[in-house]
């Protein structure tokens, strides 16, 4: 692929992916308490529903960047993705034509990726939902894509008003889609384990009757 080098038509995987053990811990917490860590600024916008099978997933972001309406760098990046990514595609939200369908889910499932994120239409929607693979999208086409291109795959790009790169982390549940920079990892995910713990703290405050409401009068005193 040494000729797809250009602007537009490029690939790489000059990239570190986020740490296995990271992945690992980021799985145990729910996107939203992530989310929270970081500062709520990290989360794909509303919009984005699972077609897929509905579960928790996360791993490192493997980006592609396609023209709406053409998945031909999207099916290159399936066959270049390694077991456990989180393919994210940004295919500039257009919904007249889907991106991914029923064999595409299918043979990612073969090659055990992680989850597919599509910024962009599915469609075959019966069959994603009884395949064991997230997947994320903004909506439906019954219009199958082109495959000519231009497309990139590897590099930057937005998703649902967030910037991605190779590498990053990317987490989901019911809730959506949180993405951490790989370069924050370590400190977001302490933050999260944190949070996580003082909510699980106040559930149990919340079933002994105990729990400290005192913080809400203190703001509105603020108001005053």
């Amino acid at each position: 692929m040494q000729h797809l080098n250009k602007l537009g038509l490029r690939i790489t995987g000059d990239f570190q992916r986020v740490d296995a053990h990271a992945v690992q811990i980021a799985r145990g917490i729910p996107a939203a308490v992530i989310g929270d860590a970081c500062n709520r600024l990290q989360g794909l916008s509303g919009g984005f529903l699972h077609y897929g099978r509905t579960k928790t997933f996360a791993g490192p972001a493997l980006t592609v960047r396609v023209r709406p309406g053409d998945n031909l760098f999207l099916a290159k990046a399936i066959d270049l993705a390694q077991p456990g990514d989180v393919v994210v595609v940004d295919a500039g939200g257009g919904l007249n034509v889907a991106m991914v369908g029923g064999m595409m889910t299918k043979y990612a499932v073969f090659r055990r990726i992680e989850a597919l994120v599509v910024d962009g239409a599915v469609r075959d929607v019966q069959e994603l939902a009884a395949t064991d693979l997230a997947v994320v999208a903004r909506g439906i086409s019954p219009n199958g894509p082109f495959k000519t291109g231009p497309g990139e795959i590897g590099y930057p790009i937005a998703c649902g008003g967030i910037s991605i790169a190779s590498g990053d982390l990317v987490v989901g549940d019911h809730d959506g889609v949180v993405v951490v920079p790989r370069e924050s990892v370590a400190q977001v995910l302490a933050v999260a384990q944190e949070k996580l713990r003082m909510e699980q703290s106040w559930e149990v405050q919340i079933a002994q009757g105990n729990w400290d409401r005192g913080w809400i009068d203190q703001a509105l005193a603020k108001l005053s």
